[in-house]
């Protein structure tokens, strides 16, 4: 699990008054980025296949090989960690929501609903606690919902988070296809309607498209993943290019910010900074012929790249050696810089309640010092 970085990548952290969470499906890992001094503290928890990711200063959202498992920050618990006094966010395991394998790729928040996308199914999906998923939209050339993986859709940005995700069809839970609302994007490997048929057409039949008339807003890319709205602009991942570039909607075309050593996938924001995650990529039929393959393995990088948007120039990078080899999701964790994730901590969840505020102010002062069972209050 080695890892090596520039001298900027730590103190950008520590300036910018962030961390970073990263997925990696290859390694079975969710490592959490944090800035110690002048190093950076890459700190590994073990999942299973984890892929997509949803991550905010409060909430926690990730796609693994058979559920979405979903936490919620307790900073109160960070008292109870080791060392003492180093920890100021504490996400602890909230919910687990069993889909069955259907390669859930990236996820995004709009309100309070959780959006994925299930890539077998070829489908954007929701969860609503009986059903493994809830199919809301699929691109207009698939014609049918059927676990084979038909255009390899893949990557999910909503442009308007705070928008209203609900409508007539949600309240009457029918079973029908839910049009979400016009401020999503997403990207597929082809546009394709047959059995894993994007294979056929990696090189260069990718396609961005907007939600929910699946109108293609670009075409021709070569394995596109992670669109991202930011700063009034359209952002994607030319993964088979290893390239990060902005999206002239009216001309339907992708220009070019910067060209990194990897396959990238993987994208978040901070002020002028994008953080780009880039694989090696496996000499396996998935990668064989795109671009990026072509390069030396020396010139094929897996780590998270900082870039310089307006610029595109490279300002830090953190390259994972060894075992660590893909990288699937990147999110920025505003305002934390020393996170834990709790996997599995019996002793630490057996005492360790989040109520609503409300009852909170209804708890003894005497139960809430130290020592106590560890309580966090929450908005309802």
């Amino acid at each position: 699990m080695r890892s090596k970085h520039t001298a900027s990548f730590p103190a950008l952290l520590q300036q910018l008054g962030i961390s970073l969470v990263v997925t990696t499906y290859q390694a079975g890992k969710v490592v959490l980025l944090r800035a110690d001094g002048d190093k950076v503290n890459t700190h590994f928890r073990d999942f299973p296949r984890p892929m997509g990711l949803a991550a905010d200063r409060t909430r926690l959202a990730l796609g693994t090989a058979q559920e979405i498992r979903q936490f919620r920050n307790m900073p109160a618990v960070c008292r109870r960690l080791e060392p003492p006094g180093r920890h100021d966010a504490c996400y602890l395991p909230r919910a687990a929501h069993t889909t069955g394998d259907i390669d859930v790729h990236e996820m995004a928040w709009a309100g309070d609903d959780l959006w994925f996308v299930n890539t077998r199914f070829s489908c954007l999906c929701t969860l609503d606690g009986v059903h493994s998923f809830v199919p809301r939209w699929r691109p207009p050339f698939v014609t049918a919902l059927a676990p084979e993986d038909r255009c390899h859709l893949n990557g999910l940005c909503v442009k308007d988070e705070g928008g209203r995700m609900k409508d007539e069809q949600d309240k009457k839970h029918e079973s029908s296809f839910i049009r979400p609302p016009s401020s999503f994007f997403a990207t597929a490997l082809a546009a394709t309607d047959t059995p894993q048929g994007w294979r056929a057409y990696k090189i260069d039949g990718g396609v961005l498209l907007e939600v929910p008339s699946g109108d293609v807003i670009v075409r021709g890319l070569s394995m596109p993943h992670s669109p991202r709205w930011y700063r009034d602009r359209l952002w994607v991942l030319e993964s088979g290019q290893g390239g990060l570039g902005v999206v002239d909607e009216q001309a339907g075309r992708y220009e070019v910010v910067a060209e990194l050593p990897g396959f990238t996938r993987g994208l978040d924001f901070w002020g002028n900074l994008a953080f780009v995650g880039l694989s090696q990529v496996r000499e396996s039929a998935v990668f064989s012929g795109i671009p990026i393959a072509e390069r030396a393995l020396a010139e094929r990088n897996c780590g998270v790249w900082v870039v310089d948007v307006q610029t595109g120039r490279t300002v830090a990078f953190l390259r994972f050696e060894d075992a660590v080899q893909e990288v699937f999701a990147v999110q920025v964790l505003p305002g934390w810089h020393w996170p834990e994730l709790v996997r599995n901590d019996p002793e630490l969840l057996a005492d360790s309640y989040c109520l609503p505020s409300a009852a909170l102010q209804e708890v003894p002062p005497s139960v809430l010092r130290a020592g106590q069972p560890v309580l966090n209050g929450a908005a309802c």
